[in-house]
């Protein structure tokens, strides 16, 4: 067992990597504990990933098997319908631990150079995790995924010139049908999870290679700080953090299991107050603030470009306001806190 050890110690490099673990050090201040976030955000798409996996060995994407499929794996699979409640509510979490991840970065001004590149892969974490939710939020296919899916993919029309072709790429056609189901299900499983997996190894090498970020003082530079050893004291903590979190989670998954609908009927309205999952409660909110005309535009049109522009501003942020210690860009950041609380606000205005 010791030879065995010792050559994989040495293939593997483990002394390297335990020599580096006591090395690297984490700052100790008054917001280390948004550090914790970053991990979480790792956990939680483990979670994803395990149980994805399972799901897909029961699930077949197509509009006669896909809602049969899921209720099987719900009633017939043992312990299927928790598998499916965890990892539907580990996305719920990994959303909401990625958003407030960017929050605390945005709020502490940690994209100060030379981090800009870290936040900007971090925005893109965000939208590859959007994306997950958009394109699983259909697979069960029932009559609320449906309409759902077709409010969302119609955002795009009001695009010029090529609104109408994305819509068309999105649904595989011009309605929501069974080419629609595998088209999500492919991105789902294939396309996104490679996307996701290349952010996270960019914004990891990245994180390595500037460090841990540390708060600016009342005045210029950073505040002076005690360190942390990484191992093992800050994995210690980051499993007390894990432990919690994974408590939680399988405790709504167990006594808040979504549910599943009759298998969608196409050619049935949608049904009565009909909303998106919370992530897309700002958007879905916005479109209905605005009038069907602005000044001669279509409505939606603007709409679609307040949001984008917002988004765009949070993404260019760190290049906008690069000097956050100074007065210099403090009109570019209220912007973007005001897209920020903007989201909130109209997020939790539309579940009043």
């Amino acid at each position: 067992m010791k030879k065995i050890r010792a050559w994989i110690y040495d293939r593997l490099g483990v002394a390297e990597l335990s020599k580096f673990g006591m090395k690297k050090e984490v700052p100790l201040h008054s917001h280390t504990i948004w550090y914790y976030t970053g991990s979480s955000i790792l956990l939680f798409m483990g979670i994803q990933v395990v149980t994805g996996v399972m799901l897909a060995f029961y699930y077949n994407p197509t509009i006669k098997d896909a809602n049969a499929s899921v209720a099987r794996i719900m009633t017939e699979i043992p312990l299927g319908w928790i598998i499916r409640s965890i990892h539907s509510w580990s996305a719920t979490f990994m959303i909401a631990i990625v958003i407030i991840h960017l929050l605390s970065i945005a709020f502490t001004k940690a994209y100060r150079a030379p981090r800009e590149a870290t936040w900007m892969s971090g925005v893109f974490l965000l939208a590859a995790s959007l994306a997950f939710g958009f394109t699983g939020y259909l697979l069960p296919w029932d009559d609320l995924s449906l309409a759902a899916t077709k409010v969302g993919t119609d955002i795009p029309r009001s695009i010029p010139v090529v609104g109408a072709w994305v819509r068309s790429l999105l649904r595989g056609g011009d309605d929501v049908t069974g080419d629609t189901i595998s088209r999500f299900f492919i991105v789902h499983v294939c396309v996104l999870p490679l996307a996701i997996f290349a952010i996270l190894g960019i914004h990891l090498f990245l994180v390595q290679r500037h460090g841990m970020s540390v708060p600016l003082k009342t005045g210029h530079g950073p505040e002076k700080n005690d360190a942390l050893p990484f191992w093992p004291n800050f994995i210690l903590r980051e499993s007390g953090v894990w432990l919690v979190l994974f408590g939680t989670l399988v405790t709504a998954a167990i006594f808040l299991a979504p549910s599943l609908g009759p298998a969608a009927n196409l050619m049935a309205p949608a049904p009565a107050g009909i909303r998106p999952e919370w992530y897309f409660l700002f958007m879905f909110q916005t479109l209905k603030l605005f009038p069907s005309r602005i000044l001669g535009l279509n409505g939606e049109l603007v709409a679609v470009a307040v949001m984008g522009a917002g988004l765009l501003l949070v993404f260019l942020l760190p290049l906008l306001d690069n000097r956050p210690a100074e007065r210099k860009g403090r009109v570019i950041r209220y912007v973007a806190y005001a897209t920020f609380l903007y989201t909130i606000a109209l997020t939790i205005w539309s579940l009043l």
